[in-house]
């Protein structure tokens, strides 16, 4: 392995703490705002589970990240490098301004950046790439729906019971229900900074003729977004909590179970999902049962457009990143 490559892999695992960082607020942000852990805790809780999901999940999103989204044949050290800035710059300017924005999508938009200053349009596969496309609307409103859906049947189910019983009752619920969601995020999240370093390792001939991830980038990556977790994106935390609308253990444990629910379907079918969006539409959803005013949609519309802009400026840094990467090898 040269040294370009291992500093490479190195930059890949600070884009995946990154991605654990800016993600743990979506973790541990409904645990938290019902006060049912510490954050000291609910982080704790969260990069566990983070990091045993490789027990749990297939490869079958690193392949799609790894080979589906751009030509591998086109992929070099400059494209990885690109695709590394593009996604950590907006990863790191989302979190500054407290935009629980997805990780998944600024590292697909570097991707689609970097591939397209190298080899047009022609190197990207178009197929892997607007199946993730769709999710970006698909995933929230799955969320939301299954939110709703979870609050009715448990609010039913718990309508003649009394208050402070619900609430304890739900509070130990949340717990299996954030370690769910944690499953699902480690699960979805980790395999994309495994498909990026796969790929740059095939290209370089390191892997043999055959593309697969091996356990080494496996436990790697699973270590470095359990570790971002821990760290925690606290600037994140109040918007996913508290700003979107207000949340009882109850509401907490439908919009993770529902966000859980989602990121486990997509995981098993390689789809690589936003976390973000998967448990943004999932609070929005329970908190819809209540009424509608109780979603602060304002927030909601400025989170939506921190979504749309994820890939086209993820892939503008990118582009840009590797245009002046080929400007210095003359």
């Amino acid at each position: 392995m040269t040294v370009t490559i291992v500093l490479l892999v190195a930059l890949a695992l600070v884009f995946d703490f990154l991605n654990g960082f800016h993600d743990s607020a979506n973790s541990v942000a409904t645990v938290v705002s019902t006060r049912v852990l510490s954050p000291r805790y609910a982080v704790l809780w969260a990069a566990f589970f983070n990091f045993v999901a490789f027990l749990f999940f297939g490869l079958h999103v690193a392949n799609t990240i790894g080979k589906g989204i751009i030509d591998i044949t086109i992929v070099d050290n400059g494209v990885i490098f690109g695709t590394l800035v593009g996604a950590c710059t907006w990863d790191v300017f989302t979190w500054y301004f407290g935009l629980p924005t997805s990780s998944s999508h600024a590292l697909m938009g570097g991707m689609i950046g970097a591939a397209l200053v190298k080899a047009g349009t022609g190197s990207l596969l178009w197929g892997g790439i607007l199946k993730t496309v769709v999710f970006i609307f698909v995933s929230p409103v799955i969320g939301l729906v299954l939110g709703f859906l979870m609050g009715v049947i448990v609010y039913r189910l718990a309508a003649r019971s009394a208050p402070a019983k619900v609430d304890y009752v739900f509070r130990k619920g949340q717990l299996v229900s954030a370690a769910l969601y944690s499953l699902g995020h480690g699960g979805n999240d980790a395999q994309k900074t495994m498909g990026i370093i796969a790929s740059l390792l095939f290209s370089a001939g390191l892997l043999g003729a055959t593309f697969h991830i091996p356990l080494w980038i496996v436990l790697s990556c699973h270590a470095a977004i359990a570790l971002g977790t821990m760290l925690g994106g606290w600037r994140v935390v109040k918007t996913m909590g508290q700003r979107v609308t207000k949340l009882k253990p109850v509401d907490g444990f439908c919009a993770e179970t529902a966000a859980a629910a989602t990121l486990f379907t997509a995981s098993a079918f390689g789809i690589p999902v936003s976390t973000t969006h998967t448990i943004t539409g999932g609070i929005m959803g329970i908190g819809s049962l209540k009424r509608l005013s109780a979603v602060r949609w304002g927030v909601a519309g400025r989170i939506v457009w921190a979504w749309v802009l994820t890939v086209p400026c993820a892939a503008g840094v990118s582009a840009l990143a590797y245009y002046l990467v080929r400007l210095a090898q003359g």
